[in-house]
């Protein structure tokens, strides 16, 4: 666990934290709209915890509950106008990265009813938005703390987010219990995402000093609990969770300073034409990824291996186990079209070490086919 502080978001942490902190929320309104997937947030406890928080401050709510992985603009659009149906205040957020990410994007649409797909990509930068609370029930993508939200464009069906301070929470609750329900498979991909956070935010230009304590603070739970993982393929202990979900909080405020880098960016495709999950999409590229670090920033990849206590080829090793993607059925036609879209400066491809191309985005496709 980590001190209660203050980033573009308030962050409350610790067990039960959100019965013990119900009142901060009654200072958005009267009314809110909860944003949530199916049954996860049920399971967790965390749903049942969030009403009856709201019902203790006597704050109206309704549920949409529509939100599904890689959620669409559509989705988000839809959820904008249930919240002006339910005169929402402000808007709550209860699961993994994609009803965090969704609830963040269905508050601006709330405040901005014109928009359609393009009017939310193209909107100007703040925007109006619905203050929104979030309660993560994973342990991965550090969405309750960044300021971005990554959306499927229903246009052309590819990932694409969207960014800025009209993007952060106002107040979020970190409390690692709500991620004791998660499966193992969950487990492993939303961890390895969040390893792939700070890893990448490790290598790029933009890591500063803060963002430096951020990932050796997330690189150094989130590795242990990997190695965990793969040693044991079972379910980790309430300790393990803890440095997990923890972890992935602090990859999530080092993200937000020093950005993904094309691990990100080309894992897209991975999970938009082979449902594979984000968080392995992500790792699939991340032996690539750790060869140019190596090649162009051997100092810093010399530090890595010292913080994780570990050694070149082990690292290498846990990664491809536990993302364990391989023999992907890809054409020369199929890749030259995915590459397409990463024509000129990609921000995340200048993000890298050494910088990326497209062709060097097909040849790391091909080594997984």
């Amino acid at each position: 666990m980590f001190a209660n502080l203050y980033v573009n978001s308030k962050v409350i942490s610790g067990k039960n934290c959100v019965t013990d902190n119900a009142e901060l929320m009654a200072q958005f309104g009267e009314k809110c709209l909860i944003v949530t997937s199916g049954s996860a947030a049920e399971k967790s406890g965390a749903l049942n915890d969030v009403v009856c928080a709201l019902n203790k401050c006597g704050i109206g709510y309704a549920v949409f509950n529509k939100i599904n992985e890689n959620p669409l603009v559509s989705t988000v659009i839809e959820g904008g106008k249930a919240a002006r149906d339910a005169d929402a205040d402000f808007v709550i957020g209860i699961g993994g990265g994609s009803p965090l990410d969704a609830a963040k994007a269905v508050a601006i649409c709330a405040a901005n009813p014109e928009y359609d797909i393009d009017g939310l990509y193209g909107r100007r930068i703040p925007s109006k938005a619905l203050p929104v609370v979030l309660v993560g029930t994973t342990a991965g993508t550090g969405s309750e703390v960044t300021g971005v939200s990554v959306l499927t464009n229903d246009k052309n069906m590819q990932k694409k987010s969207i960014s800025g301070v009209d993007c952060y929470a106002a107040l979020v609750f970190a409390d690692a219990k709500y991620t004791y329900s998660m499966g193992y498979d969950v487990t492993v991909s939303t961890a390895l995402d969040a390893l792939a956070h700070a890893v990448e935010g490790w290598f790029s230009p933009k890591c500063d000093a803060v963002a430096s304590v951020y990932a050796e603070l997330a690189l150094k739970r989130i590795y242990k609990a990997l190695k965990v993982l793969a040693e044991n393929k079972a379910l980790p202990d309430e300790n393990v969770r803890e440095d997990l979900y923890y972890g992935s909080v602090f990859a999530g405020l080092e993200l937000n300073i020093c950005g993904a880098a094309f691990p990100h960016t080309v894992g897209y495709v991975l999970t938009e034409n082979y449902g594979i999950p984000h968080g392995k999409a992500c790792t699939a590229l991340m032996p690539c990824f750790l060869t140019k670090a190596k090649k162009y920033e051997c100092e810093r990849f010399r530090q890595l291996l010292e913080i994780l206590g570990e050694n070149e080829v082990e690292l290498i090793d846990t990664i491809k186990a536990l993302t364990d993607v391989k023999n992907l059925d890809m054409t020369d036609e199929q890749l030259d079209e995915w590459c397409s879209r990463w024509q000129g400066n990609v921000k995340n491809f200048m993000n890298s070490p050494g910088g990326f191309t497209a062709e060097e985005a097909k040849k790391a496709l091909k080594e997984l086919s």
